[in-house]
């Protein structure tokens, strides 16, 4: 990844009459990550979005994009931009293909091989040349995402991109995301209620209640120096705690266990230690929180918002 984020929202704040929306939202989305939005519905999610796509200006706030103020180089900063905001809408009579092209010839830049590139990507294969009106849910997500990418954006937004997807559908669809965020190098935003789908699908999460970010946390964790919980099953919980505190760990007894707060490469010496003052240890497990736990942790608060 670049060192310099492709969205910034530095400060965002927005009322609706006596509503507010979104109070002091703070976010940065990396090159090349898939970054969920995760919170209930009437949470802020799509407000946040409609902001940062340029249909809805912020009371109060930055948005930087590629390195560009949307209010003061709003050309420079939202051609970066792709988004499938709430369902995609086609010309029904016309066939994916012609939905396309009409949406290609509002931008010269867009060639015909990139419309061909683009067809390939989404994997309509012969569908493309189809009415629209005989095309599935699924099938309409695709064709969306296609019109969304067909001008190379750095950052593709999708809010609640599986609704009304059975299953399969939605397996589907983040086998494809995946797909995409590597083949075309794009960032992914996904605005989603469903904890699943984002757990499954994003690199990170920043969980969204009552128009605040709550919390912004990793799910997927390949740094060694990073701290974790780890549970110790030992034979003196109290003992093997009071260890561990002089070592300046984080450490609470559970049970017959210890849970630790630990860095990953750090685990090795500290059951070095414990086995060196005479502790006997019978198991050491991860025990890494869960995006619900970590939902639930967040939102457990009652909100103090108007």
């Amino acid at each position: 990844m670049k060192n310099n984020p492709i969205l910034q929202l530095q400060n965002i704040h927005k009322s609706i009459g006596k509503n507010q929306i979104l109070s002091d939202v703070e976010l940065e989305v990396n090159h090349g990550e898939i970054m969920g939005l995760l919170g209930p519905n009437g949470s802020g999610k799509t407000t946040m979005i409609r902001i940062i796509v340029g249909l809805m200006k912020a009371d109060k706030g930055q948005v930087i994009i590629h390195g560009h103020d949307l209010y003061k180089e709003f050309t420079q900063s939202i051609k970066h931009i792709g988004a499938i905001v709430e369902n995609p809408e086609f010309y029904e009579h016309l066939s994916g293909l012609q939905n396309l092209q009409q949406y290609a010839a509002m931008d010269p830049t867009i060639s015909k091989n990139r419309l061909k590139e683009v067809v390939g990507i989404v994997n309509l294969g012969k569908a493309i040349n189809d009415r629209v009106s005989t095309y599935s849910l699924g099938m309409r997500q695709r064709l969306g995402i296609a019109q969304a990418i067909l001008h190379q954006p750095k950052l593709l937004i999708l809010d609640e991109p599986t609704n009304g997807l059975d299953p399969l559908g939605m397996r589907e669809f983040r086998e494809y995301i995946r797909a995409l965020s590597k083949t075309e190098n794009v960032s992914i935003i996904i605005a989603s209620h469903l904890l699943r789908e984002i757990e499954d699908l994003c690199d990170r999460v920043a969980i969204i209640q009552s128009g605040r970010i709550l919390k912004v946390r990793e799910l997927i964790d390949v740094n060694p120096q990073s701290s974790s919980m780890f549970r110790f099953e030992v034979d003196a919980a109290d003992r093997t705690k009071d260890i561990l505190r002089d070592m300046n760990v984080e450490a609470e007894v559970a049970g017959l266990s210890v849970d630790a707060i630990v860095c990953k490469h750090d685990v090795p010496n500290v059951v070095e230690t414990l086995v060196h003052e005479g502790i006997r240890i019978y198991s050491v497990t991860a025990k890494n929180q869960t995006l619900e736990e970590a939902f639930f942790e967040a939102t457990e608060e009652p909100s103090n918002d108007v």
